[in-house]
């Protein structure tokens, strides 16, 4: 067993917003500060069913000890937990405690450190204190990364029954501590010069049309600035406005007019930021690594020796310090700082919708954990969208390039929160008063609000094949450019909501009911625009959870809370099977604690890579992670239900689940992304988002696009959808009453 990311996430935001000064660096290792009740700084999270409290009483030194008492009938875990903020210089770190037990059964006490991100984790998993014991003295110990740490993580767990008592902590590093020890100092990243306005009221740069040799051009500067960015030392630690030193070069750079004094150019402007110091801590890239950065570009493109070898020079010194433009969360995934939006150029000229094109596409290029999945080559990608920024016209145009550039990433992430502004009024502020859906590759009527149809005669189940004189088919073909996805299925999804919207007041339809083709002028109203607010609520307003036939128990994520697990599997503990519904998106982060009741041992069931911001372009592979095992594990079968809503938290909660001892997974393919999002600002107060944190299975095989692949393929039919059945559900219930084979892995 041991604590993961997700498991102890909660701790690790919540602690992430303190901040220590000199005089408090004994970081309250022996609980004598005390706020509200409860150690000053510290946090506990885990299961309900634990008390949690300060003990004076039972002490080894000084006034409080903290303990952790199970109080319940399923156990699961409970921790305490202290961040250290501050970054130490050494090579091993050392947690060392007191700790008194009384009556630990189905699991142990023991303390508990990790260094983030990723780096090391110690929770005594295999040499956990059982049953009552006195006051011991215990010590953990990790290797150290410091050049890598965001932070470090202590405290004491206890996983199962029974109670335990945790004092006098202390922390060393090669022997000292740390309470002796000075943090690593890093130079504050300032602001560039706020004086640096030249720019704020346009670019002053004009284009309407690029030749060959210009676009070409273009291409090049666009990947040496971005490659700048992130790699030149003066560069990435903030000296410079980057974005207006783009528009200080641009108007002598597009009157070249061939690659000999286009690239005499570059250099020149490169050299211009400064020498590039040798880079002792630079390391390369690990064989092993799951995406490499590309070098392509510039090894083997069309630019002069001199050139090349100031780039190659740049990338092997590579700039290693806390960085302006980007940083890590927690969990790995990066955060774009310092980018201003310009939010009061709601068009923004051809200086700035280049900037914005550069800007995504360096992003995608360096910082994308799945661009080798992309269906074109990234580079190419550059100059084919150059000629389209350049040539938007008004902000719409704009803002269908930069959604239309998002699709290339073949990420159901991409795109945006919400819709940008002038593509929500293009597609349409009247709704009509349908839900539709593709159904064996139709658009179908799923449902309905009769209080709105006025009489119009459409029914649950006829297939809708023309809408303004136009086939189903060509409409998609010629939206879904605009709408980013991972696969056909999410893409389809995507588009079916937007099919009967308009910016009229009807739409004409052609449509099959009962074997006859009809028409009808469906009416459209703004006031359906809370239509999807509606279907969300009739969605999650549905109980979390019933029993079916008397010995099933169904379970919808849509409406879960976390703290209704423990009672909702009691109910369940001797239900002949289970069915857990994940076609929505859940309503609680429960991989963890709901795979728990599933696993009958630790169990891995997935890994993730990350950027390496100290080498741009590089994602590894992390170890595998996986769920602790606690309580009783259930006996019966599980079967968890997937369609194409099922994304991200909840394909994430699918992979949690199918690890289980007994589980089926049945449905169809999910939208297929997965993992933490990052957002991008563009000029305009444009918002991207795109996948950024890499999922996959512990054998390394991918969760992006192919989603989560159903042990068993059922898919809704029309007639099904006509009748009202939900034939997923029935095939589940079937399955498991009927003590069918389960398909399994």
């Amino acid at each position: 067993m041991k604590i993961i990311i997700g498991i102890l996430l909660f701790i690790l935001i919540v602690l992430s917003c303190s901040c220590l000064t000199d005089e408090k660096r004994n970081y309250n290792l022996d609980f004598e500060q005390v706020s509200n009740g409860y150690p000053t700084g510290w946090i506990n999270s885990g299961y309900p069913y634990y008390v949690i409290g300060m003990d004076s009483t039972t002490t080894y030194h000084g006034n409080f000890s903290v303990s952790i008492e199970y109080s319940g009938s399923n156990p699961g875990y409970k921790t305490w937990g202290l961040r250290i903020p501050d970054i130490y210089n050494g090579k091993q770190i050392t947690l060392a405690g007191y700790i008194k037990t009384e009556n630990v059964t189905d699991g142990y006490a023991g303390l508990w450190m990790r260094i983030d991100p990723q780096i090391g984790l110690n929770n005594m998993h295999q040499k956990g204190i059982t049953g009552s014991t006195d006051w011991t003295r215990y010590e953990i110990t990790l290797d150290m990364k410091p050049s890598k740490t965001k932070q470090t993580v202590v405290g004491g767990i206890l996983v199962g029954k029974g109670k335990m008592w945790l004092d006098n902590l202390s922390i060393t590093i090669d022997g000292k501590k740390i309470k002796y020890l000075k943090p690593r100092i890093f130079k504050a990243i300032e602001k560039y010069n706020e004086s640096d306005n030249e720019f704020d009221s346009g670019s002053r740069i004009t284009l309407h049309y690029t030749d060959n040799q210009t676009l070409a051009n273009l291409a090049l500067l666009g990947k040496i600035w971005g490659f700048l960015k992130y790699h030149h030392p003066s560069i990435a630690r903030g000296d410079y406005n980057w974005d207006y030193e783009l528009f200080r070069i641009l108007p002598e750079y597009l009157k070249i007019r061939n690659n000999k004094e286009r690239d005499h150019l570059l250099l020149r402007w490169i050299k211009q930021y400064g020498r590039i110091p040798v880079c002792r801590t630079c390391e390369t890239t690990p064989s092993d690594a799951i995406l490499k950065p590309d070098l392509s570009w510039f090894e083997n493109g069309d630019i002069d020796s001199d050139l090349r070898n100031k780039i190659r020079e740049i990338y092997l010194n590579r700039y290693q310090g806390e960085k302006y433009y980007i940083r890590t969360t927690l969990v790995g995934n990066p955060e774009f700082c310092h980018e201003n939006a310009y939010s009061r150029m709601d068009y923004p000229d051809t200086g700035f919708r280049l900037l914005a094109l550069f800007k995504y596409w360096t992003i995608i290029q360096f910082f994308y954990p799945y661009k080798y999945l992309t269906g074109k080559d990234w580079n190419k990608v550059l100059d084919e969208y150059i000629p389209l920024f350049i040539s938007a016209k008004n902000e719409l145009e704009y803002e269908q390039a930069v959604l239309s550039i998002a699709t290339e990433i073949d990420d159901s992430h991409g795109g945006a929160m919400q819709e940008f502004n002038k593509i929500a009024a293009w597609r349409g502020v009247n709704f009509a008063p349908y839900i539709v859906k593709f159904v064996e590759n139709k658009l179908v009527v799923v449902d309905y609000y009769p209080e709105y149809t006025q009489g119009e005669k459409l029914k649950i189940g006829d297939i809708i094949t023309h809408i303004n004189g136009k086939s189903i088919e060509f409409i998609v073909d010629s939206l879904k450019r605009y709408y980013p996805s991972s696969n056909k299925k999410s893409m389809l999804r995507n588009i079916s909501g937007d099919l009967l919207r308009s910016n009229n007041k009807y739409a004409d339809i052609i449509y099959i009911s009962s074997g006859k083709t009809r028409h009808e002028r469906l009416n459209l109203s703004s006031n359906m625009l809370d239509l999807y607010t509606m279907v969300y609520r009739k969605i999650n307003s549905s109980p979390s959870h019933r029993l079916i036939n008397g010995s099933i128990g169904y379970v919808t994520l849509a409406s879960i809370k976390e703290e209704d697990l423990v009672n909702i599997m009691k109910m369940f503990s001797h239900a002949k099977g289970i069915i857990i519904d994940i076609r929505n998106y859940p309503s609680a982060f429960v991989p963890y604690s709901l795979g728990a009741y599933f696993i009958s041992k630790y169990t891995p069931f997935f890994r993730s890579s990350t950027p390496n911001i100290n080498n741009p372009g590089e994602f590894t592979l992390e170890r595998a992670d996986g769920i602790i095992k606690v309580g009783n594990t259930y006996k019966g079968k599980l079967v968890v239900l997937v369609n194409e809503e099922t994304q991200s938290m909840a394909e994430f909660t699918a992979m949690a689940l199918r690890a289980g001892c007994n589980t089926t997974i049945i449905g169809s393919q999910t939208a297929g992304a997965d993992g933490n999002i990052s957002e991008v600002v563009l000029p305009g107060g444009i918002k991207t988002i795109f996948s950024a944190l890499g999922i996959y299975y512990p054998d390394g095989k991918e969760t992006q696009q192919v989603g989560i692949i159903p042990d068993l393929v059922i898919e809704p039919t029309i007639n099904g959808i006509k009748s009202g059945k939900d034939e997923i559900l029935e095939k589940a219930i079937s399955l498991i009453s009927e003590g069918k084979e389960i398909y399994s892995r």
